[in-house]
């Protein structure tokens, strides 16, 4: 097989892996035969550069249950050996098509062993290659501290896919992985890492979760993710629809609806962002997000003891529960009034807030602006 034919391959089984921040919605990948495996990837300080995605090896001794390289599954199987994709990684670099690498891998030989021809391959980037760009690296299940450690001194960001909120929910996924010892483990480890190494405290830690695989909440979820931002201090939080996979034995599961996990990023920016908790959200019946708006317009209208606010008075942390008012428009208020008054519903417009959101929680001057209450997707 050659180098394309394996890239094609390993390329394609890391797209599902979002724990990397990439593809951001409206952003196009690279289209030719080097680079259709190339993301938009957003980095912890914002910059938004190309990555390329790609697995050391998609052969695997796992058997989760929605995985396309579950082991057992029919399909074509192949690696990169470290220094192969070192060099196909420097050569997409100089020719300028990708910035950034994210590494994962199927699981060969244990946790560790797999995470040593991964870190070999990032050893020869760092230093063969001399490449100084950004790189992520997948942590094994089970992985054991001395790879932990030595993939922290190399990569600028790793993570763990927990793909469940709990061991109960994982069991319905894989029976060979251990959720506290082989997933949350090797987290927890790096961030004790990064806390009392300060030649490691700008690493930053992702995990991903497969949503509805499991038929699990978005109550579950949510907690989980909330106490993850609190204990382990995580940059990120991703959310993966379950798509069922071919000759897998949940082929016959039902997809999750894309709402579902727009929805649950929906309520991810509002606990990274907007300075809402857990016991804030509001959930049906079933423990589930509402899905006919998002989940801060949700908030609002169940708390009309908060509103209206006056635009001309009102604070950061009041601004930002005003449905359609984000962060950067919250700061371009507070600066504008220190020069001129809110009276017209066009100047909030003007600041790049979402006027017709926020129309029905706000005063202009002690006055409501014409507003008809819409409930946004």
């Amino acid at each position: 097989m050659d180098t394309l034919q394996k890239l094609d391959l390993l390329g394609e089984g890391a797209q599902a892996d979002l724990a990397c921040g990439s593809c951001g919605e409206g952003q196009k990948r690279v289209r030719d035969d080097v680079g259709r495996w190339i993301y938009p990837a957003v980095r912890p300080d914002g910059k938004t550069i190309r990555m390329l995605k790609v697995l050391q090896t998609n052969a695997c001794e796992k058997n989760c249950y929605y995985c396309a390289t579950r082991c057992g599954r029919a399909q074509p199987r192949t690696t990169f050996q470290p220094d192969e994709l070192a060099r196909v990684f420097d050569e997409i670099h100089r020719a300028r098509l990708a910035e950034a690498i994210f590494i994962s891998s199927g699981v060969v030989g244990g946790g560790t062993r797999t995470m040593e021809r991964m870190i070999a391959t990032a050893e020869l980037l760092r230093g063969k290659y001399a490449f100084r760009g950004y790189l992520h690296l997948k942590l094994m299940p089970g992985a054991e501290a001395a790879a932990i450690e030595r993939a922290l001194q190399l990569a600028d960001r790793v993570s763990v896919n927990l793909e469940a909120p709990s061991s109960e929910y994982l069991a319905k996924l894989s029976p060979t992985k251990r959720y506290a010892e082989e997933l949350l483990a090797p987290l927890q480890l790096a961030r004790r890492m990064i806390e009392t190494n300060p030649a490691l405290h700008r690493k930053t830690m992702t995990t991903q979760f497969v949503v509805g695989a499991a038929d699990e909440s978005d109550r579950e979820i949510v907690a989980t993710t909330a106490r993850l931002y609190r204990d382990l201090a995580l940059a990120r939080v991703y959310f993966s629809a379950f798509q069922p996979v071919e000759n897998t034995p949940l082929e016959n599961h039902a997809p999750t609806p894309l709402l579902r996990e727009h929805r649950l990023y929906q309520t991810d920016f509002l606990l990274r962002q907007y300075g809402f908790t857990f016991d804030d959200l509001i959930f049906d019946a079933a423990g589930n997000l509402p899905t006919e708006s998002d989940p801060k317009t949700v908030w609002a209208i169940n708390h009309p003891e908060a509103f209206p606010v006056e635009l001309n008075r009102a604070s950061r942390e009041e601004l930002l529960r005003v449905p359609g008012i984000g962060p950067r428009s919250a700061a371009r208020i507070l600066c504008a009034r220190r020069t001129r008054r809110f009276r017209t519903i066009e100047q909030l417009a003007r600041l790049g807030a979402d006027e017709r959101r926020a129309a029905p929680f706000v005063l202009l001057d002690g006055r409501m602006p014409p507003h008809q209450l819409a409930l946004p997707v």
